[in-house]
């Protein structure tokens, strides 16, 4: 087959690349995918969506395909710690503690005020035909699963790289303007010499995943059920529910649990450690896959290297707690592929695409020292919480259980401290601000001298703001008797929108003048008391931090790239060099 030419190379077909696909469609850039996978995760893998990567589905039209299989914050909005799951001992199938996580229980209100949608719960093997569908619907005949990428070359003036079909063997030559490296790190890292740093190996863990019916023993409600096994340490596991159905009937689960002792190969024995976990000896189960992995903490030192930019797991891997890794992928993909948009089409110079690791590697970082910062507590400080650790020796176990359920004035102190203790498991189960509030301090964005807003200890209060760099506040507004949210503003279809007061002429009029100048889409949207918007319950006038006659300008990505608190006498002008300075227009 002769060589293919396209804009954009998308090496990797699995949660991020799939993303990558699907945002590059609705943008209008012409690329390929390769995967070298035949079909899409036979793994449950990551299984938590977070609020912002769900806003990130409903801008690109996935929210209502995905929430159509996922469970909703009703029916994983708690995390739970047990004994056991069942069992006839005194001390089997207690309850520990329990705390309201991920948008459920008490936590609710505040979600739903900060977004337009709720997080929710849909593991990959279940995401992840929902986006390549997408993906493919999107990009005809240019979404190829069972194809590897061979070589890689980045000749300067383009990428050129060699496909291979696995089935048949046969090589294409595809020559791309830019690839984005979303395999995982297996293949394009290498290629171009990417370093990772920090931890490679932690720690080894193995996942089962199964199949069973546990409607009898299981009430269900949690994203993830720990079981703290009073009498042995090596069956205490953490068990969830990976659907398709929701609750007490659940059909498929995922296990982290130790091995140690048994073969790994052999399912009779495998299927018999979880028995034995579980309590029930004569439990009927199918096992579908025993995944044996190591636990990372590496970033890549550089996200671009040349034509080519790296994504996902290609660039950063973090210990699994708060459900950071695959949502900083799509989001990565999210913040790369407008900007992949506006230089593939001639609106901003390839400069603009070192914005992306200038404002995507901090966040990678933040999220993988935070996801070891919460790992760290979970193995250390909850286990204490309870009376245990390792100083603890194993006959003073069932003790330390008796002590903690005693109804006695000790045994009521000791949960109460228990759970003040078991209450900084808010930063990993409660980390609204690490979800939605992180923000670019320097990129395609225009700073405007102000500080950002104190962030919580504990990552669990979003604040919102306008300050650019952040993403736009979420306020409901009815424009025509149609509700919209801020964050349905800009996007694919409109591109920039630049939000003004009520007394908003100017703007409107510079934004029509900048458009033309450099020519890009900015919309405009006025929202107030006789505007075309109406701020439906009051929440746009709290968040929007600039008077009647400023204004917000607001990349397609959503994240604030400029704002005018007060008003300029030169609107154009403000905004053209605002335009510019975020384009990066004067390198061109």
């Amino acid at each position: 087959m002769g060589a293919i030419e396209v804009p954009v190379l998308i090496v990797g077909g699995g949660g991020c690349g799939l993303s990558a696909s699907v945002f590059l469609s609705d943008h209008g850039v012409g690329h390929l995918l390769v995967e070298r996978r035949a079909d899409t995760s036979k793994l449950p893998k990551a299984h938590y969506v977070n609020q912002r990567t769900m806003e990130i589905f409903r801008q690109h039209g996935l929210e209502e395909a995905v929430a159509e299989q996922a469970a909703s914050p009703e029916q994983f909005g708690k995390v739970r710690w047990q004994t056991t799951l069942t069992g006839g001992q005194p001390l089997d199938a207690r309850l520990i503690h329990e705390m309201d996580g991920f948008g459920g229980g008490a936590l609710r209100e505040t979600y739903e005020a900060a977004g337009p949608v709720m997080p929710a719960k849909l593991p990959q093997l279940r995401l992840e035909p929902i986006l390549r569908k997408h993906a493919e619907e999107r990009n005809p005949g240019r979404v190829l699963f069972g194809h590897e990428l061979t070589a890689l070359t980045d000749q300067g003036d383009k990428v050129v790289g060699e496909i291979r079909d696995t089935g048949t063997g046969e090589i294409t030559t595809v020559e791309a303007r830019y690839v984005i490296g979303a395999d995982g790190g297996r293949t394009v890292g290498d290629a171009v010499g990417a370093q990772l740093q920090g931890l490679p190996a932690l720690f080894d863990a193995t996942t089962v995943y199964f199949s069973a019916d546990l409607s009898q023993v299981w009430n269900g409600g949690s994203l993830i059920t720990w079981f703290l096994n009073p009498y042995r340490q090596d069956l205490s596991s953490a068990l969830i529910e990976m659907g398709p159905t929701w609750g007490e009937h659940c059909e498929e689960w995922g296990i982290h649990l130790s091995l140690a002792g048994v073969d790994r190969e052999d399912e009779q024995a495998v299927a018999a450690r979880i028995r034995e976990v579980l309590g029930l000896p004569e439990l009927e189960l199918t096992l579908h896959q025993v995944t044996s992995w190591t636990v990372e903490a590496v970033l890549a030192e550089h996200y671009r290297y040349g034509r080519v930019l790296l994504a996902g797991d290609a660039a950063h891997r973090q210990p699994p707690a708060v459900g950071l890794g695959l949502n900083t992928g799509i989001q990565d993909a999210h913040n790369l592929a407008w900007k992949l948009a506006a230089v593939v089409k001639g609106s901003a110079p390839d400069s603009l695409l070192d914005t992306y690791e200038v404002e995507r590697r901090p966040v990678g970082q933040f999220n993988l020292g935070w996801a070891m910062s919460a790992a760290s507590n979970h193995t250390v400080v909850i286990d204490a919480a309870v009376g245990l650790g390792q100083h603890v020796p194993p006959e003073r176990r069932v003790p330390v259980f008796f002590g903690y359920f005693a109804p006695t004035p000790t045994g009521v102190a000791q949960r109460a401290r228990a759970a003040e203790i078991f209450a900084t498991h808010r930063g990993e189960c409660q980390a609204h601000d690490v979800e939605i509030g992180f923000a670019y301090e320097a990129g395609a964005v225009v700073a405007d001298g102000s500080n950002p807003p104190a962030r919580a200890p504990l990552g669990d209060v979003y604040q919102a703001t306008t300050r650019p760099g952040h993403r736009l506040p979420h306020a409901w507004l009815e424009r025509a008797g149609q509700r919209v949210s801020t964050l349905d503003l800009a996007g694919t279809e409109t591109g920039f929108v630049l939000i003004t007061g009520t007394d908003g002429s100017a703007w409107t009029e510079a934004a029509a003048q900048v458009a033309e100048k450099f020519s890009v889409p900015i919309v405009t949207a006025r929202i107030g008391d006789g505007a075309e918007y109406t701020d439906v319950d009051g929440r746009w006038a709290d968040v929007r931090e600039i008077a009647d006659g400023g204004a917000v300008l607001v990349r397609p990505d959503n994240h604030v790239a400029f704002r005018s608190t007060g008003g300029t006498e030169d609107p154009a002008a403000a905004l053209a060099d605002a335009i510019s300075q975020v384009l990066d227009r004067s390198a061109a």
